[in-house]
């Protein structure tokens, strides 16, 4: 190819004697010196299909970062946002992709929404650290439970979560059915506290058909260490076609019920105390009267 500038119009005479010093183990830079080239398009063009001598390269430069580097550089991308993306220094950007091609010029347009991406992904992060500081000190206040406190807690959770007996329909059995690990967690250490033996306790996965069952079993299994032989059979929930899923994924393995067998006095135990909960949240606060 020839170009119609000066000292580049004899291209390919240009580009023999850059092979021959490439040849001859001399760097780009030294190259670039030797024959005046100024402009890095041509000088690739004048090297190109030549490896580069083993000296010049970094044994200690992060490999994966610069291969990385030079992809995204490949794809038009500009250093801002390589930095962004990768997390490195602009010096290196430059140092590994400055034999590259330029990019050209993306439209205002397209920057300002490059722009308004880093922001709002600053931004994310910023929300992100502000959650998480906010529950690990919430986490902190917690502290140890007293015995009396898990009772109360216990309480609450059965309340809200647990089967409830009608007047219309006599139900004085401990059912609670979850899909929280943990709710699930404190349940069972709560029925520790009230002296019922793990061998009362019957389990029941209910999960969409859909779901990866066998894996659903295995992770409530291995949560509430029982046997095969506690569990009964698996309930599926049939898929309805008109409906939209949102419970899909590797983190969703349905719900769990518990059933306590012969726990109609349990579930005496539980009312009253619940009933007792009411009323002292009702009085609380309340000026003592004479």
């Amino acid at each position: 190819m020839a170009y119609a500038h000066g000292k580049y119009t004899d291209f390919e005479a240009l580009r023999e004697r850059a092979v021959t010093l490439r040849r001859e183990g001399l760097s780009r830079r030294q190259i670039r010196d030797r024959l005046l080239v100024d402009n890095n398009d041509i000088l690739n063009r004048l090297l190109d299909g030549e490896p580069a001598p083993e000296w010049t390269k970094r044994p200690n430069a992060k490999d994966d970062l610069r291969a990385r580097a030079r992809e995204l550089r490949l794809r038009g991308w500009t250093y801002d946002r390589i930095q962004l993306e990768l997390g490195c220094s602009k010096s290196s950007i430059s140092l590994w992709v400055r034999d590259l091609p330029k990019p050209e010029r993306r439209d205002p347009a397209e920057q300002a929404r490059l722009a308004a991406r880093k922001r709002w992904e600053h931004e994310l992060a910023v929300r992100d650290e502000e959650r998480q500081r906010v529950k690990a000190a919430a986490a902190a206040e917690v502290g140890s439970l007293s015995d009396r406190e898990l009772f109360l807690l216990g309480v609450g959770l059965y309340w809200a979560e647990g089967a409830k007996d009608k007047s219309y329909d006599r139900r004085e059995k401990v059912v609670f059915v979850n899909s929280d690990p943990g709710m699930i967690e404190v349940f069972l250490r709560w029925l520790d506290l009230l002296g019922v033996d793990r061998d009362r306790l019957r389990f029941s996965v209910m999960i969409h058909e859909r779901a990866d069952v066998a894996d659903a079993e295995r992770h409530w299994a291995d949560l509430v260490g029982a046997e095969d032989s506690a569990f009964y059979k698996t309930t599926l929930k049939k898929h309805n076609p008109k409906t939209v899923r949102k419970n899909v994924g590797e983190a969703y393995h349905g719900c769990l019920a518990i059933s306590v067998r012969r726990s109609a006095d349990l579930y005496r135990r539980i009312e009253g105390a619940w009933y007792g909960i009411v009323l002292s949240a009702r009085n609380a606060g309340q000026p003592n009267r004479t």
